[in-house]
């Protein structure tokens, strides 16, 4: 099975696959999370600044993860899209493009999750964005992205990391 969460910067994608990997229901999956730091000690430009390349990087890594089985991944190619869709550093010709040849990888997720923003603080760790406004606009532009492709189980969850679990379990297993 193909797990993606995807979701705005800083709302516990990462904290929840790194908890995931440790239950056993999940030992045999392998899990995938953020390299932020290591691409951008690359000098790949992250956030608005990205670039058609960065962004062929970041759907490089995702069209990666699709390749294996039974992966978990904090990052997936709805997060892709709406990134490149608000770089102020992609032309429109590029952003389309791109989204033209990563959109029907979608359709390789058995199961996608939007982590909602909704009493998650931002947490700078240094390297993602810590700009609201812009963590508001990647958060409405991944909605967007979601609305368009209703006929895709995207469940969406929320709350702590222990309530997500268990909504991330009910969704997958019941």
């Amino acid at each position: 099975m193909k797990i993606g969460f995807c979701g705005t910067m800083s709302v516990g994608k990462t904290t929840l696959v790194n908890a995931l990997k440790d239950l056993p229901e999940f030992k045999d999956y392998i899990s995938r999370t953020e390299r932020s730091k290591y691409l951008m000690e690359m000098g790949i430009p992250l956030n608005t600044d990205s670039t058609l390349k960065g962004q062929l990087v970041f759907a490089a890594e995702r069209a990666t993860e699709l390749m294996q089985e039974n992966i978990i991944t904090d990052r997936t190619i709805i997060d892709v899209l709406a990134f490149a869709k608000l770089s102020t550093s992609m032309s429109e010709g590029e952003k389309f493009y791109l989204g033209a040849t990563i959109q029907p990888l979608m359709d390789e997720y058995d199961i996608l999750f939007y982590v909602s923003p909704k009493g998650v603080e931002i947490e700078d760790n240094g390297v993602r964005e810590t700009d609201a406004k812009y963590r508001i606009a990647i958060d409405k532009e991944i909605r967007s992205i979601i609305q368009m492709h209703k006929n895709k189980k995207i469940t969406t969850i929320s709350g702590t990391t222990e309530e997500r679990i268990k909504q991330v379990k009910q969704a997958i297993f019941s």
